[in-house]
């Protein structure tokens, strides 16, 4: 049993996130201010983007890391839809599942999360937003050290591909926030100036900033209809974020420049869907990535 943690009674006073979890296969049952869970138990992007294979282990670690967190608001809900696999390297078929029930999900008015998995579940978690609003401006912002803007090579998407595959796809409405200089070569820098990819440097990302910082997203968020949130667990330090794919050892902090930024997107009422990926158990040390994406997860949950 993956979902569970310490009991302190039935009151709504001492629940647990755990006791207001519902394993489901039914979308219908979906209402309007239910929290929706999928796990993307994936990582052959990460294999072909010859990253450290292991996330696809993260979905039920991250989950038991959730678990114990307070219920905040009495009408909180939590509907969990299980995993979504690729156990025969067909990486397409398994961005097409997620998209669908993404879809589903969004057409009954749930709020969508999902947890890597490879940051491959971008194009797979904006394919279903882009299925249930074909008519609406989808922005994304992506908390990454990356840009995940390669061209495929020999035809085959991965990891580090999700953007140029929705760049493919018309126009692209993206803000990066933590992309770090050492991390992308000219070529992907090049890129995301010829897509239209805005970005705020990981060395942009200090206190005495914020007004700018928040400047940056509130336009961005403007220019708008939905927006879509995901966090690439490989911006963080190494030394707070040691289970991932790609090492960070000059990535940033959960310090308060980033909380508060972080909240102040979390606030707007455009966010509709999330996701944590990258998150490699493999290499964790004591779970200390899978709980701080549970922690960032939750902070959606309590807002």
């Amino acid at each position: 049993m993956i979902w569970q943690g310490r009991n302190d009674g039935d009151d709504i006073l001492a629940q647990r996130i755990f006791q207001k979890v519902f394993l489901e296969n039914d979308y219908a049952k979906i209402s309007p201010k239910d929290f929706v869970l999928h796990g993307f138990a994936v990582d052959e992007g990460v294999r072909r983007n010859k990253g450290r294979i292991g996330a696809k282990d993260a979905p039920d670690i991250i989950r038991k890391n959730m678990s114990n967190f307070p219920v905040v608001h009495p009408e909180f809900s939590l509907k969990d839809f299980g995993n979504v696999y690729c156990e025969d390297g067909n990486l397409e078929n398994s961005q097409n599942k997620l998209a669908e029930k993404v879809a589903k999900t969004l057409e009954y008015t749930g709020k969508s999360i999902v947890l890597g998995g490879g940051h491959e579940v971008t194009f797979a978690h904006y394919s279903g937003i882009r299925k249930a609003f074909p008519n609406k401006k989808i922005g994304i912002i992506n908390i990454d050290a990356h840009f995940d803007n390669r061209e495929p090579e020999n035809g085959l998407a991965s990891s580090g591909t999700g953007f140029w595959q929705i760049a493919q796809e018309g126009n692209i409405h993206s803000l990066h926030i933590g992309i770090q200089r050492n991390s992308n070569t000219l070529r992907l820098f090049d890129s995301a100036h010829q897509f239209g990819m805005k970005y705020i440097l990981a060395d942009e990302l200090f206190f005495e900033n914020l007004t700018h910082l928040y400047k940056e997203i509130d336009y961005f968020l403007e220019n708008c209809d939905i927006l879509y949130l995901t966090i690439c667990m490989d911006v963080f330090n190494v030394a707070i974020s040691p289970g991932v794919s790609a090492l960070a050892y000059n990535g940033i902090f959960a310090d308060s420049t980033f909380m508060h930024f972080f909240k102040h997107i979390l606030k707007s009422r455009k966010l509709l869907a999330m996701d944590v990926a990258e998150v490699n158990p493999v290499y964790d040390i004591g779970e200390r990535t899978s709980r701080l994406a549970a922690s960032l997860v939750n902070e959606w949950l309590t807002t």
